[in-house]
């Protein structure tokens, strides 16, 4: 594999890590905000 090859899979790599890890974050604060609203509904019964 030349140079210039491992140079793009590495791109690939690094931006579907990247793609994978906002996704991730994204789900955790989604998550997060279900709990506090179920949190929030429970509290006002």
């Amino acid at each position: 594999m030349s140079p210039e090859e491992q140079d793009q899979v590495r791109a690939r790599q690094k931006s579907r890590a990247l793609v994978t890890g906002l996704l991730l974050g994204f789900l955790a604060i989604l998550f997060f905000a279900i709990t506090l609203a179920k949190i929030g509904a429970s509290h006002n019964i």
